[in-house]
């Protein structure tokens, strides 16, 4: 670097500037990250603990295909009891290896209908190469607040926030009017059969008098928490042709794969258009059809894999097929009948219910014509939250059952400005996050259960 002669500074001074500047630009950062993220020892005895117990929970090992349920049950049940819950452990399996715990908090007049709050025992697997720590570890990094675990999110969160909301609600003296009841199911991540489905067709369910059900919903990237009052329907849509089968040179008409071909390409059309609305903001992810192929069955085996001179007689393709229960479902399945799949291609499908026992549409109005959503509401504002607006989720729950029932239910989980990670690989939940759930709840709870509309 070249002096002007009017300077005096020499280049080991300025050598020493720099230095100078650089040390204060680290020190500033260094100060930055302490002031915005409290260190350890900021939180108080009892909010440790509150982590320390979501942790713990964290580390049973409830992931697919061999959830510890066992496990589970032997953390939760003392739990509950250490608040003054009372605990029933249920069974709709005959092997009885899959339990339904159902917690219970007496309110001060039972005959008022009853407020449950749902979570799901079991979580999805986890990929331990492809994490930055194990996936059933619980791993808190002090630095950012993150615990990182399979279930963090989905939605093992849950049940930790709702038992230490009750925990703080009974030391404030306070005593619900409404009962209320937490459910603890198995097996949701793979369809409920014989989870929430069997309990919600079974005499314990219609003994508990519900009136209201909030479940399990979806981090939100906004300091808004995201609220979701219906799931897209879950259909199984396998299209099976058949054709004459043919020599692999031979080019005719009708062949089973043509046959297939031909579906592929038109649910393909109608995907791309669906698809096209959500990338352009017209509707969200919940708001559409979404129809993608998740396996395709055609070939005639060979010892070295398939005979590749012969064209098969049948071949298959199934279909992951959901649909928001606001969708026209006549106009779906004449399209499915007319256009995707005629009956010379012999299509198969299976559908779920489509409307409540009422025949209404299974979703809650979120609207003043639905008293529990505008108690909830003013619960979230009381906590110092907002709320966005109400969603189709894109995803299914165990809330679809209970609303089939004709019982209004809401999806909420209480992570706002957190990524969504549900089923990815790294997992986490901010402690922080976390801990102003519980606070949430505690609103909540004190809200839906003095409710005496």
């Amino acid at each position: 670097m070249k002096l002007k002669p009017h300077s005096n500074l020499t280049m080991p001074h300025l050598r020493r500037r720099h230095r100078r500047r650089l040390l204060a630009a680290v020190v500033f950062l260094l100060l930055s990250a302490v002031v915005a993220r409290p260190a350890a020892g900021a939180f108080t005895e009892l909010e440790s603990a509150q982590i320390g117990r979501f942790q713990d929970y964290l580390r049973i090992r409830t992931a697919h295909p061999s959830p510890d349920y066992a496990g589970a049950a032997a953390f939760l049940l003392p739990y509950a009891a250490s608040l003054g819950l009372r605990a029933a452990t249920l069974h709709f399996t005959p092997c009885k290896s899959k339990p339904l715990l159902l917690l219970t908090w007496p309110g001060t007049d039972p005959s008022v209908p009853s407020l449950l709050l749902n979570s799901h025992l079991d979580s999805v697997p986890a990929e331990p190469e492809q994490w930055l720590h194990p996936p059933f570890a619980a791993h808190r990094d002090a630095a950012t607040g993150r615990v990182y675990a399979r279930g963090a999110q989905d939605d093992k969160c849950l049940p930790i926030q709702y038992l230490e909301a009750i925990r703080g609600l009974r030391d404030a003296g306070f005593a619900p009017t409404r009962t209320l009841h937490i459910s603890l199911v198995p097996d949701e991540e793979i369809g409920g059969a014989d989870g929430f489905e069997k309990f919600a067709q079974s005499e314990e369910f219609r003994d508990l008098n519900v009136g209201f059900m909030l479940d399990e919903g979806q981090a939100s990237l906004t300091d808004e928490f995201r609220v979701f009052y219906g799931d897209r329907l879950v259909w199984r849509l396998i299209v099976k042709a058949t054709g004459a089968p043919g020599h692999g040179s031979k080019l005719f008409d009708g062949a089973a794969v043509e046959n297939l071909m031909d579906c592929v390409e038109t649910i393909a059309g109608f995907r791309e258009a669906q698809f096209g609305m959500v990338k352009s903001g017209k509707r969200g992810p919940g708001e559409v059809v979404s129809v993608n192929p998740v396996y395709m069955k055609a070939g005639t085996p060979s010892p070295t894999g398939f005979v590749m001179n012969m064209q098969p007689s049948e071949a298959e393709v199934g279909f992951d097929f959901r649909l928001p229960p606001t969708e026209d479902v006549e106009h779906i399945i004449r399209r499915i009948k007319e256009e995707w799949a005629p009956a010379h291609k012999n299509l198969t499908y299976k559908k779920g219910p489509t409307r409540d026992l009422a025949g209404r549409p299974m979703v809650t109005p979120t609207n003043a014509s639905n008293p529990w959503w505008s108690v909830f509401e003013q619960a979230i504002i009381s906590a110092g939250g907002k709320l966005a607006k109400p969603e189709i989720l894109s995803s299914t729950t165990d809330s679809r059952f209970i609303r089939q029932l004709g019982i209004p239910a809401l999806g909420f989980s209480p992570m706002t400005n957190t990524p969504i990670l549900l089923h990815d690989n790294n997992e986490f939940l901010e402690d922080k996050v976390f801990l102003r759930g519980i606070k949430v709840y505690e609103h909540i709870i004190r809200a839906l259960s003095s409710f005496k509309g």
